[in-house]
């Protein structure tokens, strides 16, 4: 791999953990007026998903006209199974948390999935764990888990139920980013990531329709300001920018780099929605700064590895 390459992916990924990083605070403004987390998703999802069936038929169109090789029926359909798994799961076990804690310990707990990938990756598929990766990954989570103990002191049942939602989120979106990258590699990042997002859009919608027993989809226009800002901002935007810099950088340091997302998320809590950033937020954001400069620094030294 060589060094521009992969400058250009940490780049992408670096960017799309910015945009990712507004998500908590959108979600958590809307749900001040209505606390539906399958009302939000829904909502989310009606919005980006337009959004990606046009960018990925224009895919389409563009490996045609170019005379690439077209995906097969059984990966187009791997695509689609990839985003339900990845994404729908993650997203309403992530939205149903988020009734529960703050932005910022949904965005730290969401952000263990790193641990998944390194364990998932090396048990299932046949990724590798090094010694300095693995001291990376535990400098950045002992910072996580600084801000996780200070909100788990209060001994909440709220904290808990919201933890494990978002843990089983974390879990789902690893055993995406280990899923998606050969199929990124088969079919290009702007058409899988179409697929699998749309896919994802649909179980998303079809959820809320169960659920809710119907489609009555009204909200205030101030709602809905703040459902589309989650949908494209925090959903259509990121979601190309991370998937063309795994295509670069792999999903391991993929999930490292974008380790940067809850150290945004911290700062738009506390200057958006009040939260208060504590001692423990201070140590921790240290930390965590600490394990990504390190693993960053480390993976730019050694290219080839």
């Amino acid at each position: 791999m060589n060094r521009r390459r992969l400058i250009v992916g940490y780049v992408l990924v670096a960017a799309g953990a910015v945009l990712f990083s507004s998500k908590a605070i959108f979600v958590k403004l809307a749900y001040l007026e209505r606390a539906d987390a399958a009302l939000m998703l829904a909502w989310r999802m009606l919005i980006a998903l337009p959004i990606f069936a046009a960018v990925g038929v224009f895919a389409w169109l563009a490996r045609r006209a170019a005379g690439a090789p077209m995906p097969k029926a059984a990966l187009t359909l791997r695509a689609l199974l990839t985003g339900f798994v990845g994404y729908y799961l993650a997203m309403i076990l992530d939205f149903e948390g988020l009734l529960y804690i703050s932005a910022q310990l949904e965005r730290l707990v969401l952000f263990t999935y790193p641990v998944f990938v390194m364990l998932l990756g090396a048990a299932f598929f046949g990724g590798r764990l090094s010694f300095r990766g693995l001291a990376a990954a535990a400098v950045t989570y002992l910072g996580l888990a600084a801000v996780f103990a200070a909100d788990m002191s209060e001994g909440s049942a709220d904290v808990t139920t919201g933890t494990g939602l978002v843990l089983g989120s974390a879990l789902a979106f690893a055993l995406y980013q280990l899923l998606a990258k050969n199929l990124i590699a088969a079919m290009g990042s702007t058409l899988f990531t179409s697929l699998a997002l749309s896919a994802a859009a649909v179980a998303g919608i079809a959820h809320f329709a169960v659920a809710s027993g119907g489609f009555d989809l009204a909200v205030t226009p101030h709602y809905f300001l703040l459902a589309a800002g989650t949908g494209i901002f925090a959903t259509v935007l990121p979601s190309f920018l991370v998937n063309a810099g795994m295509a670069r950088i792999g999903p391991q340091s993929t999930a490292m780099i974008s380790i940067l997302s809850p150290l945004l998320t911290i700062y738009f809590a506390v200057v958006f929605l009040g939260e208060a950033f504590t001692l423990f937020d201070a140590i921790g954001t240290a930390l965590i700064l600490g394990g990504i400069g390190f693993y960053t620094w480390d993976d730019l030294r050694d290219p080839a590895a």
